[in-house]
């Protein structure tokens, strides 16, 4: 099995059955694939199983999420074993076989059967972790609405532009990240030596997949996929903590394994929106353990409520924030790492020589000025209007299913045929987000950028032509 594919057990089980009963039965499936029990990455079910207390306890000792979906969805899935008595009773020909093989995917090991409990194995290839939003532009050609990448629209501003232009007559001097570093680190009430800038924030994940040596990494998804992607091919194996679209996509703490050593979670999360609460992050932190926080979106949260940033009292901490998306410099490559002298000593010791350029330089010692931490919260503020205006405006399609506790500048929305409806959606002249490369996501989900009113007009009524010509 490669190193980028996924387990998912499928499980029935009849009223009562106990987790004894799950376990044993889904382990000696797990050997008869020459598999241990570490390599599970979910356990799948139908909806109406996920109650069963045996199946969910059997989820929690593997340590992995229990993911139910509706029986006519599992009823149109293809078995090897089906079983008449088990469509008539649930909807479904074979719990087990569907419940594996819903997200896609070869069967390993068919059906098996205990007294009381039914299991099978499937396998598949893991999400994309290097497909990024940009993706649904390039070559796109001229009059494509970019809904897809979360750089906020009309940035950077007219004197940012001028505050970049005018440090091109400083090329000819290696960069000196001194004064931008200071400023940055004053901007967060923190010595320099807590900071370092880096050549936007996913440069950061290269650099602590490399300067660190975690025996047990676990990253917290849905999220941003180059923390995984880095520290896999930095050599790491890589487990992790699948959040439930039935949770609201919020975090347990008591969900990451005690033996975690590295924990990466995004806050707000990219692509659910989700904003988790400061304290609830606090409590992943303890002695021993890197617990690596990205703030990328964070700036775009009125008042940065939930901020971790410029805390010094949490061991292990790491932020992250980025200047790109807020700033519209996604282009130019700017960001940095907030963490305890030793972590970043060990991150600039593994970081290329001069990483900053000196225009990003002089845009990181700008963007964090008064005036402009005034003005990225006064946009943060504008955005959140906006993203009521759409959320507003998606809530009266019966067809979508919307994750509202939205506090990003995006949303995630499923919708039945997500791949078609993203097709037409392009035809009409909008590019919105895939969401089906996010570990915890499946093909029915995509991301859409919130942007003013009158474009999300506009969206609103390709979206209402394309699902439509979808229904067709």
């Amino acid at each position: 099995m490669g190193e980028y594919e996924q387990v998912v057990v499928g499980v029935g089980g009849r009223a009562g059955v106990s987790a004894e009963e799950v376990c044993g039965l889904v382990e000696e499936a797990l050997r008869g694939a020459g598999l241990g029990r570490g390599a599970v990455t979910a356990l799948a079910t139908v909806e109406s199983k996920t109650g069963e207390a045996g199946i969910a306890e059997a989820a929690k000792r593997f340590g992995v999420p229990l993911i139910g979906y509706p029986a006519e969805r599992l009823a149109g899935v293809p078995v090897e074993r089906p079983s008449e008595a088990a469509a008539a009773a649930v909807g479904t020909p074979s719990v087990a076989e569907a419940a594996a093989l819903a997200g896609g995917g070869r069967l390993l090991v068919p059906k098996r059967r205990s007294a009381a409990a039914t299991c099978a194995v499937a396998t598949a290839e893991a999400h994309d972790l290097r497909h990024h939003g940009d993706a649904e532009v390039v070559d796109a050609g001229a009059g494509l609405v970019d809904l897809a990448v979360n750089v906020r629209s009309d940035t950077p501003p007219a004197w940012l532009k001028e505050r970049i232009a005018g440090s091109l007559d400083a090329l000819a001097a290696y960069p000196d990240g001194r004064a931008a570093r200071a400023a940055v680190a004053a901007r967060h009430g923190l010595p320099a030596e807590r900071v370092l800038l880096t050549a936007g924030a996913a440069e950061a994940f290269v650099l602590l997949a490399r300067a660190l040596r975690p025996a047990r990494p676990v990253v917290v998804h849905p999220q941003f996929t180059e923390p995984e992607a880095a520290l896999r091919d930095a050599g790491h194996r890589v487990d992790r903590v699948l959040l439930r679209e039935a949770d609201g996509f919020r975090l347990d703490p008591a969900a990451v394994p005690d033996d975690a050593d590295l924990v990466v979670v995004g806050n707000p999360t990219n692509p659910t929106s989700v904003l988790h609460p400061a304290a609830t992050l606090a409590a992943l932190a303890r002695p021993g353990r890197t617990l690596v926080v990205d703030e990328a979106f964070m700036d775009a949260v009125p008042g940065e409520r939930e901020a971790l940033a410029g805390r010094t009292d949490l061991p292990g901490l790491v932020v992250l924030r980025s200047l790109t998306k807020t700033w519209g410099l996604a282009g130019l490559r700017i960001g940095y790492v907030l963490a305890e002298p030793g972590v970043i000593a060990a991150l600039e010791r593994v970081q290329p020589l001069w990483p900053v350029s000196t225009p990003a330089l002089v845009a990181a010692e700008a963007c964090v000025s008064p005036a402009a931490l005034a003005e990225a919260d006064a946009a943060a503020r504008r955005i959140a209007v906006d993203r009521a205006h759409l959320l507003a405006g998606l809530a009266e399609f019966e067809e979508l299913t919307v994750v509202a506790a939205a506090e990003a500048p995006f949303v995630l929305v499923r919708v039945d045929r997500a791949a078609e409806v993203r097709t037409r959606l392009r035809a009409l002249g909008f590019a919105v987000r895939r969401g089906d490369t996010f570990p915890g996501l499946g093909p029915d989900w995509l991301r859409v950028a919130v942007r003013g009113r009158a474009v999300t007009g506009r969206f609103l009524q390709a979206l209402d032509r394309a699902l439509a010509l979808t229904s067709r």
